[in-house]
């Protein structure tokens, strides 16, 4: 995953707690300037480009984000990446799994002694460091702890009972040669039903799906598993946004005030807008922006209205249920493009899925049934075809209103 930095970024000195030395970590501080922290426990690969990422991802979601160098007592400033592998793999089997959790305590101390820092702390931790989040939860006074595909937890679940009701989620990649299935397993039966732990086993998934640009990357999985660690890390430690006051300020600059900077402003430094049916819309901030101001904002008829009619509000999503109405004065280039205007009205339940990143919109996905939308311009005939016009509308105000009318088979079920 990527990340546009929020913040200038900076190293800090941690200073081991057994009085050996000190050693380097990579800061990341949200937008805010000041938040709850999370100790970010690096791959074998080192303090490299993927985790100074993650770690300015994380402060782009509120967070004090802290990456401490794992491996400088064997050597400092490893930075490395996947085709370096037999090295990483070296320096894996040379590392002191012991003193690494101590390291992780001193890098929870630091962070708590910054003056950027505001609340709690947890860890997130990745392959090694997988299983040192979860050691972390078992062993330091971390607030939550959250592991993606842990090499050898399985060898430390006798220290389970220290969990106490700590929150931990396990990510497991189901096809982990890492963690055969014996090992998952184990880890499975040993942790299930325990208070605050939280397990899922990732089907198809191999080791490293987060990690963008691996070669086991898998998008699903990463997206399902980020959303909820961003969940367990809200839940524990914070920050919480007012999700809901953020979207509808957002929908007033575009369609009531229709200003496309207050709009831009209110989304990350990069956002995408997917229109699912008719895939308009634009990723990164100058296509986007492009899309408002040339293709959507002016593009929507005077009498445009959006009539609620449900709201999830999430850890890190809204999910909106509405009626989209409005009369075909215009072309509307983003959902009825090169048609020109055909003067009908139209209603239609549409669905936007709008995720965040801390304070700001991150991305929004846009469903809504275009069949229905071209019957009711006159530009697609329904005879035959299992598609309604605005009867579709109707029926989500009025759930009493005639079911199953394209079903030919209907009335043959009656009485049986």
């Amino acid at each position: 995953m990527s990340s546009t930095p929020s913040q200038p970024q900076r190293r800090v000195r941690i200073q081991a707690t057994d009085g050996s030395g000190a050693f380097d970590g990579y800061l990341a501080l949200p937008a805010a300037g000041r938040g709850p922290g999370i100790v970010i426990a690096q791959e074998i690969f080192g303090v490299n480009k993927t985790m100074r990422e993650l770690a300015d991802y994380y402060a782009e979601e509120g967070y004090v984000a802290l990456v401490p160098d794992l491996f400088w007592r064997q050597q400092p400033g490893i930075d490395i990446d996947e085709s370096q592998f037999d090295r990483a793999l070296a320096l894996y089997q040379g590392f002191d799994e012991a003193k690494g959790v101590e390291d992780i305590q001193a890098a929870l101390d630091t962070l708590r002694a910054l003056p950027e820092f505001a609340g709690r702390a947890g860890v997130l931790g990745f392959c090694l460091g997988g299983k040192l989040a979860y050691l972390a939860a078992c062993r330091t006074d971390c607030d939550v702890a959250v592991s993606y595909y842990g090499v050898g937890i399985e060898q430390a679940l006798g220290e389970a009972d220290r969990l106490g009701s700590k929150p931990l989620v396990l990510h497991i990649a189901e096809q982990d040669g890492f963690c055969p299935p014996e090992a998952r397993n184990a880890i499975l039966q040993a942790l299930q039903g325990r208070p605050g732990v939280e397990l899922y086993v990732y089907p198809g998934a191999d080791h490293a799906f987060a990690r963008t640009g691996s070669s086991h990357y898998h998008k699903p999985s990463a997206l399902m598993a980020h959303q909820r660690s961003i969940a367990a890390f809200r839940g524990t430690l914070g920050p919480h946004y007012d999700f809901s006051a953020l979207w509808d300020k957002h929908c007033e600059y575009e369609f009531a005030t229709r200003d496309v900077d207050a709009t831009m402003a209110t989304m990350v430094p990069e956002p995408y807008v997917n229109h699912i049916p008719t895939m308009t819309g634009g990723v990164g901030h100058a296509m986007l922006a492009r899309f408002y101001r040339h293709h959507f904002v002016d593009a929507n008829p005077p009498d445009t209205t959006l009539i609620p009619i449900s709201r999830t509000v999430g850890t890190s999503q809204i999910v909106d249920e509405m009626l989209f109405c409005f009369t075909h004065t215009c072309e509307i280039d983003w959902m009825l493009p090169g048609i020109a205007p055909t003067g009908k009205r139209v209603e239609v339940p549409l669905v936007a899925i709008v995720k965040f990143r801390g304070g700001k919109l991150y991305h929004e996905h846009i469903y809504w049934d275009q069949a229905s939308v071209l019957v009711q311009i006159g530009r697609l005939d329904p005879k035959g075809l299992p598609v309604a016009g605005v009867e579709t509308a109707r029926k989500l105000l009025d759930e009493h209103l005639p079911s199953n009318t394209l079903m030919a088979k209907w009335a043959t079920s009656e009485g049986r």
